[in-house]
């Protein structure tokens, strides 16, 4: 599974095309008067306030070069103000072999760069917003992770370890070998680095194989 573009809500249109294009360099693929796309490596991320009816928030994550992760620690940090867990400002994941940091942008969305050690994802050129690789991962909250996890499985998308969905935890929903998830939950987890609780908040996915995954008001999913 590798994800070809997402589409999140948001009530701060302009302030977030300013951060992510402005100041963050992404390159602007398309924009009208209720959304704006950006390219992410070979994914494309869109924001749109078609429809808003709360202050949706998200976490989501870029793959950045498995070599590089010190030089995008000191280039986003000219950018933003890092956050911190327990005093420190990246999280070393070691049964992952990964390093990560994570930032707020103007909606209040969980951003994470994830470098991934065990991918052969290395870069010889210096660090830019060129370097991002693709769309990492997607938090999907949900009402039901049984369910949802069922029709996941109907598209491909399966728990990366085949284990057991289980409500209480996260569930990373991807092909390991790829580094990219979607990490299924109910609501109420904070999402670390963050103060901010897991909430279910409408998105669209879609998948370079053309699958599409849909998350309605209310909490359900439907993949397709």
């Amino acid at each position: 599974m590798e994800i070809k573009s997402t589409t999140l809500q948001t009530t701060k249109l302009t302030e977030m095309k300013d951060f992510y294009i402005n100041k963050l360099g992404f390159t602007l693929t398309e924009e009208n008067d209720h959304s704006f796309s950006f390219a992410v490596g070979s994914s494309e991320l869109q924001f749109t306030s078609k429809g808003v009816t709360s202050n949706p928030y998200y976490h989501f994550a870029f793959n950045i070069p498995s070599n590089k992760f010190v030089e995008a620690k000191t280039w986003i940090k000219e950018k933003v103000s890092l956050n911190l867990e327990e005093g420190q400002d990246e999280a070393h994941f070691t049964h992952l072999r990964a390093h990560a940091l994570y930032f707020d942008d103007p909606s209040g969305n969980v951003v994470e760069f994830i470098s991934r050690y065990s991918m052969n994802t290395n870069q010889t050129e210096l660090f830019s917003i060129k370097s991002v690789l693709n769309i990492s991962e997607i938090g999907v909250t949900v009402n039901d992770v049984s369910s949802a996890a069922e029709s996941l499985n109907t598209v491909g998308v399966t728990e990366r370890d085949n284990e057991d969905i289980k409500k209480d935890s996260l569930n990373f929903m991807g092909d390991r070998t790829k580094g990219v998830f979607i990490i299924l939950n109910e609501p109420g987890r904070r999402w670390i680095f963050s103060e901010r609780i897991s909430k279910s908040f409408p998105l669209s996915i879609t998948l370079f194989d053309n699958s599409k995954i849909d998350i309605h008001p209310g909490g359900d999913l439907k993949a397709y």
